[in-house]
């Protein structure tokens, strides 16, 4: 059996405060394998890109990896120095941002950016490098890539940027990219593209995709699996047909619920009652208890834990463990 490319198990991350340490991630686990696209979906403040900023070591201080471990093809990459830290980002792990101005600097030309990144981590010519940069901009869907690599970040449209970014996740060849929200401010057109380019680019070169986004729509035409996050944990991960079709945890239900379906009889979208619960103020139990409609004794005071319900997948929720505590059967 393939081993993982990348094996989370119990991250936490905290923030010390003059109030108390706030726990933006607690005891989060995943596995994403060679080539995979694994979603990771769930609504703002649900840990989501907190997740891959620990994975990369970009948590601003003073947020830290408080517990668990991060390996990369089976080594640690927590806890390294910061030069090591460097090697890997960039070589192994690319990182999609969700606006493209904080990736591009508006100060030098594309050329500039990519070489820079290709020749810090490849020992390679300017010339070969500069060749490699058209061609991965070509690959992206620039047009006219060899002239317009010498442009600025702001000679391109929002999309073109976005691609731009995506090639130069990808300019050293890394094993794992990390997209952050990557479509969120692009048009629907544009969205559909770059999400063409992302799984035609996970096929031909066999890199895996973290794919961290809100939008149950995009996760459904890109991912995998999909895990989803609810204040900072998992509560559902699992094959992203099953979970669409057949979602079992009830914060999973909503969010399924929120999908627009072309010839549906609903007449309105799945609403879900209530908000994310701020750091300072996570329900006791499970954290979804005050917004989740089967609520019942137990929820209230016990946190679950990630029970299995089928192969290769798992729920976080008391509804599936056995036996009840109220003695109801489980769903």
């Amino acid at each position: 059996m393939t081993e993982p490319l990348l094996s989370v198990r119990g991250l936490t991350v905290e923030f010390p405060t003059r109030r108390g340490v706030l726990t933006a991630v607690n005891n989060v686990s995943f596995d994403i394998m060679p080539g995979e696209v694994l979603g990771v979906v769930g609504e703002s403040g649900a840990g989501k890109s907190m997740t891959g900023s620990a994975i990369i070591g970009l948590i601003e201080r003073p947020g830290r990896i408080a517990a668990g471990e991060i390996r990369l093809q089976g080594e640690r990459i927590d806890g390294i120095s910061p030069s090591a830290m460097r090697t890997v980002r960039g070589r192994r792990i690319g990182m999609i941002f969700q606006d493209p101005l904080t990736s591009l600097n508006p100060l030098y030309r594309i050329s500039d950016q990519i070489v820079e990144t290709i020749r810090t981590h490849l020992p390679i010519s300017l010339a070969e490098a500069r060749r490699r940069a058209i061609g991965l901009l070509d690959d992206v869907g620039i047009p006219d890539a060899e002239r317009r690599i010498d442009d600025y970040p702001h000679q391109f449209s929002g999309g073109m940027r976005q691609r731009v970014v995506i090639a130069l996740a990808l300019c050293a060849e890394p094993d794992l990219v990390i997209a952050d929200e990557p479509t969120t401010a692009l048009d629907v057109s544009v969205q559909a593209q770059i999400i063409d380019v992302m799984k035609r680019i996970c096929a031909d070169r066999g890199a895996a995709i973290m794919l961290i986004t809100h939008d149950m729509g995009v996760i459904a035409e890109t991912a995998n699996r999909v895990a989803v996050l609810y204040a900072g944990r998992v509560v559902e991960i699992g094959p992203v047909r099953d979970v669409i079709k057949d979602a079992r945890h009830p914060y999973s239900v909503g969010l399924m619920g929120a999908i627009p379906k072309l010839g549906g009889d609903a007449e309105r979208l799945t609403q879900i009652p209530g908000s994310m619960p701020r750091l300072s103020a996570i329900p006791q139990g499970c954290a979804f208890n005050p917004r989740c409609e089967r609520v019942f004794d137990r929820c209230r005071v016990e946190r679950p834990e990630p029970i299995a319900v089928a192969p290769q997948r798992e729920v976080a929720c008391w509804l599936y463990d056995e036996p009840r505590s109220d003695g109801r059967a489980h769903a």
